[in-house]
């Protein structure tokens, strides 16, 4: 089959030169972005006189058509034709006769093909947004439920002070708003348009750029054909702001598979979100959780090669850029399945408050309280540290907690230990005094939540 670009040429490639070259294989994810964007040029041409209004009609019913089938999944696409574009002008030109060819009039596939990644992430990234959104407002919803909840805080892994379980939720909440931002920001970059650059350098035809971004909705174009043509930074800064979407929810997803073990027993998943053994009758495994984990990874993989692709690129496109595609359609599809799981994890999770309490009371997490309760009564904080150190090693040694040394022991280790002191190191009262601004105290929660809530509407 002859090429809709091949004059030039005295052979034909054999039919596994073109699979290796061909890109139809994926960007026929394109499919309705291109027609979109076919609409827009052919609609610009006719109204700067560049094509006969019957031609242009002609074209626009043809075009209709294409979508209609695209939407049904109709249409049926050919390796010979290499890319979602020339299939889709191969078959207008099938569609309504030679006419057909003049769509391609003043573009090329260059500013065609960045025009429909525009396109694309566009829409797409408005979706993650909104995904985003109702998995905060899943958060939210638990942290709510939380707010009095006690919860051993870690750090290095270890048993550190009691903490509202809905003050933990809610740093993902913050995690996600950043992500949030970052998406919206990124918009900025991603809703420019390239069309009318042509190959690198514009076009002799007298065409109307900003008439066919208006007609995208688009709110500017480029202002150099060459970068129009060139310019990845836009999927770039995608991926980059997945990667650190996907790094939070990894690092979420760890503490739900920590939170949901036997050693922890602070949550149980919903079956829904869990699956079982095919030997051991007893699993409940939280591989939901671990595949968004473990697709971290992909997400990271996609940045790296994009940017490696990129580095040593000469102005204006290379056929190195055909591999920009794969990588952010897999990233859309992982983000776009992994929020709506995790949202569906967060909101039916069940919570063992009673395995919190149990947990919060078996530990030294309230030895700061101690500590922090000598410094107000004057003593320096590093002997008030050291102090409560030594307290705490005699209760390892006795198998106590400091909730239950003898008010004289504890009055032996300093005269300012007064019998208010067991009312100090209750947990509630732990968390309830820690009421600085952002603090784990509960009208401080009670306070992000009311924040969250007008962000998220």
């Amino acid at each position: 089959m002859t090429k809709l670009w091949g004059g030039r040429f005295q052979k034909t490639a054999e039919q596994w030169v073109d699979e290796f070259g061909a890109s139809i294989s994926f960007d026929q994810k394109l499919v309705l972005e291109d027609l979109q964007g076919s609409m827009a040029h052919v609609t610009m041409l006719s109204s700067c006189k560049i094509l006969p209004q019957q031609d242009a009609d002609l074209i626009l019913s043809g075009l209709q058509t294409l979508q209609q089938k695209a939407e049904n999944g109709e249409l049926e696409y050919s390796v010979s034709n290499e890319d979602i574009h020339l299939n889709l002008e191969k078959l207008l030109i099938d569609e309504i006769g030679p006419v057909g060819g003049k769509l391609h009039t003043g573009r090329s596939r260059n500013d065609q093909v960045a025009t429909d990644m525009h396109l694309y992430l566009k829409n797409r990234v408005t979706e993650i947004i909104e995904l985003i959104e109702a998995f905060q407002s899943a958060i939210v919803e638990q942290a709510e439920t939380h707010v009095e909840t006690v919860v051993p805080g870690y750090t290095h892994l270890q048993r550190a002070q009691p903490i509202s379980f809905g003050h933990h939720l809610m740093t993902y909440f913050w995690m996600l708003q950043r992500d949030k931002e970052r998406m919206q920001e990124s918009l900025k970059r991603i809703d420019v348009s390239p069309l009318g650059a042509g190959a690198m350098s514009g076009t002799s035809f007298p065409i109307d750029r900003e008439l066919s971004a208006e007609l995208l909705g688009f709110s500017g174009v480029y202002q150099n054909s060459l970068d129009a043509v060139s310019d990845r930074d836009f999927i770039l800064e995608f991926l980059s702001n997945s990667s650190m979407l996907m790094m939070h929810l990894s690092r979420f997803a760890e503490e739900i598979i920590l939170w949901s073990s036997e050693e922890f027993r602070f949550i149980e998943l919903d079956d829904t979100f869990s699956t079982g053994s095919s030997i051991m009758p007893q699993k409940k495994n939280p591989d939901m959780a671990e595949l968004v984990r473990g697709k971290t990874g992909r997400v990271y993989g996609n940045l790296f090669g994009l940017l490696t692709t990129l580095k040593g690129l000469p102005l204006a496109y290379n056929k190195d850029m055909q591999e920009d595609k794969e990588g952010m359609f897999d990233t859309v599809h992982t983000l776009m399945g992994s929020l709506p799981i995790f949202e569906g994890m967060i909101r039916t999770m069940n919570v063992n408050t009673a395995s919190m309490e149990k947990a919060v009371n078996s530990d030294f997490s309230n030895a700061t309280e101690l500590a922090d309760y000598l410094a107000a009564k004057g003593m320096p904080f590093r002997e008030a540290h050291d102090v409560t150190g030594k307290l705490v090693f005699t209760c390892i040694q006795r198998g106590y907690y400091l909730k239950d040394l003898p008010l004289e022991d504890l009055q032996a280790a300093s005269p300012l230990i007064e019998d208010d002191i067991y009312e100090t190191l209750l947990p509630q009262t732990a968390v309830k005094r820690r009421n600085s601004l952002g603090g784990t105290g509960f009208d401080q929660v009670h306070h992000q939540l009311g924040l969250a809530k007008k962000l998220i509407g």
